[in-house]
């Protein structure tokens, strides 16, 4: 009797290991596993990153690495049957809807810093870029001191739009800052000479101006108002197992070649829906990130 004793304990210890790697599913795996639907994030005009195309689509730079991370969840539950649901995330309603739940992964173009990630997890970064102005080159609109008096406008929710409100009252320039809902709302106002200028990150100035009738009637500028800081896509604060899947996947994109495929499509060749043709190569900045992917600390 003590020796089968002996040898059931001895099983039971033996088969300790195996459950304990067998963990089971929490948070978002937990939840995407049990409604068998992924919910994604995403701008309706923030090309060339997450946009709606004339058929209805949701496509982008950013949709395209997340739809390749959602294949890879597919695989990690075991289910092809894994649905996607896209969900319109404004830059001013994108942190609620992650830290609610209400989105599993903001795929777009949001600024990875330290602030933020005090709310929320951010993945490797994706891409870099700054905080330029857009003008009409009409208003020879040369610096940030030539604004001071102007109006301009930047969308609610941005690190762009609290940059500029830090250097006005550093300053003394006296801008009258618009608030507006999106960044297309913003780009508008320009257009239509309701602002003087439109603040954001440079590569969304440069696609919006490239996509007008005449680009040549608009500056972007050369001087910026921030370092180069990295995109990152928006995940829950705390779930490091989906964090996980999400920076495995991409650094496999990354670490493979893949991602030169990807980006081409959308910075080097016509993209949907005009046609327009950035022609911007990948900077030594997006080059280091990609081929060392690491989690971005400011």
């Amino acid at each position: 009797m003590k020796r089968l004793t002996q040898a059931l304990a001895l099983l039971m210890t033996m088969a300790l290991p195996a459950v304990a790697a067998s963990e089971p599913l929490t948070d978002t795996l937990a939840k995407i596993d049990e409604t068998g639907i992924i919910t994604i994030g995403y701008r309706e005009g923030e090309s060339p990153f997450s946009f709606e195309a004339a058929d209805g689509s949701i496509t982008g730079f950013s949709i395209d690495l997340c739809q390749r991370i959602v294949e890879r969840i597919r695989v990690e539950l075991g289910r092809d049957d894994i649905a996607v649901t896209y969900v319109v995330a404004t830059p001013a309603t994108r942190f609620i809807l992650v830290k609610s739940g209400a989105i599993d992964l903001e795929c777009a173009a949001t600024t990875n810093n330290a602030e933020r990630r005090e709310m929320v997890d951010f993945s490797y970064p994706h891409f870099m870029t700054a905080t330029h102005v857009m003008t009409r080159r009409a208003d020879k609109i040369d610096s940030l001191q030539d604004l001071a008096g102007h109006s301009v406008a930047s969308a609610s929710g941005t690190v762009n739009i609290e940059q500029l409100n830090a250097l006005n009252r550093e300053q003394n320039l006296n801008i009258a800052v618009i608030p507006t809902k999106s960044t297309a709302e913003a780009f508008d106002m320009v257009v239509s000479k309701r602002a003087a200028a439109f603040v954001t990150d440079g590569i969304l100035l440069a696609a919006k101006i490239a996509e007008l009738p005449d680009p040549s009637l608009y500056a972007l500028s050369s001087y910026t108002l921030s370092r180069s800081e990295p995109y990152g896509l928006m995940l829950k604060r705390g779930d490091t197992a989906f964090r996980t899947v999400v920076n495995d996947t991409l650094s496999s994109i990354y670490r493979s070649g893949e991602i030169n495929d990807i980006y081409a499509k959308w910075f080097t060749t016509p993209i949907p829906p005009t046609g327009t043709n950035l022609n911007l190569p990948m900077s030594a900045d997006m080059v280091e990130a990609f081929r060392n992917p690491t989690e971005y600390q400011d």
